[in-house]
């Protein structure tokens, strides 16, 4: 079987992942005839996704692995899921940035996107507690230099988590002291009963803090984390402004959220406004 040239490892893991997660399991003969390349190629990808932690190999195939609520997966190993995705709800989120504001960026991979998607928006102010959102503010400045108009970036300080976030009393204090027009809140978790949910406990009042300094709070996760639920619930639905998602989101659950949120806007999609 010749190998498919036009799929990338991680269009074909990214793929993978989600045959795993929607079908609970798959084995290698079919993804090698979904993929159109050959077993040892599969079997390649597997061991590289079973090292993420994103999957388990089994004989034969692969099944999802099963988390506990206190479960943080590291940056690279969220990095590899929803690629797509989450780029598509970056360019949807960055839309509704104006110029000029004072913005904060939580951690995670979502919100990591995001920033790339800022970098040619002017004047903006922004906070975060993660480390590698910062790190592409200051990567951009580093490769152009300080041109005009480009953004002024505070890094809270504090500890480092898993996915690189910063969090505990430092960040705590130094988000208290600050307001912000939006902001942009990845999570690994939400629900209508849980809310918006990490399995770190630190994070959640981090986050919390995060919550209460914004005077607008979009949140951006793709559609796998609706129905997700984390040890520490740190907001409830109906203090969210806004859900920024993809098109991935199955109707029923875009039928709740509009019950609890004011806006959902689905990346690619005609936007049907429920503001309250």
């Amino acid at each position: 079987m010749s190998e498919n040239q036009n799929l990338l490892a991680e269009q074909r893991r990214a793929l993978i992942i989600d045959e795993v997660r929607r079908r609970g399991g798959v084995r290698v003969n079919e993804l090698t005839r979904k993929l159109g390349v050959s077993d040892m190629t599969v079997r390649r990808d597997l061991d590289a996704l079973a090292r993420q932690g994103v999957l388990e190999k089994v004989h034969g195939g692969a099944v999802p692995v099963v988390e506990a609520s206190t479960h943080e997966p590291g940056f690279e190993a969220k990095s590899a899921l929803e690629l797509t995705a989450k780029e598509d709800i970056a360019r949807a989120a960055a839309e509704l940035v104006a110029p000029g504001s004072a913005i904060a960026l939580s951690g995670g991979t979502t919100t990591y996107a995001l920033a790339h998607q800022l970098l040619d928006v002017p004047d903006l102010t922004v906070v975060t507690n993660s480390v590698r959102v910062a790190d592409v503010f200051h990567s951009a400045q580093r490769t152009s230099g300080q041109r005009q108009g480009a953004a002024t970036v505070v890094l809270t300080g504090g500890v480092r988590t898993p996915s690189d976030s910063l969090v505990g009393p430092v960040a705590d204090q130094a988000i208290a002291a600050l307001h912000f027009d939006v902001l942009f809140l990845g999570v690994h978790g939400i629900s209508v009963e849980a809310g918006l949910s990490t399995p770190n406990l630190a994070e959640a009042e981090t986050n919390r803090r995060l919550v209460q300094s914004a005077r607008r709070v979009i949140v951006v996760a793709d559609h796998t984390k609706w129905g997700t639920v984390g040890l520490s619930s740190f907001a409830a639905l109906e203090q969210i402004d806004t859900l920024v998602t993809d098109a991935g989101l199955p109707a029923e659950a875009r039928a709740e959220i509009a019950e609890h949120l004011r806006r959902l806007v689905v990346a690619g999609e005609p936007e049907d406004r429920t503001d309250i």
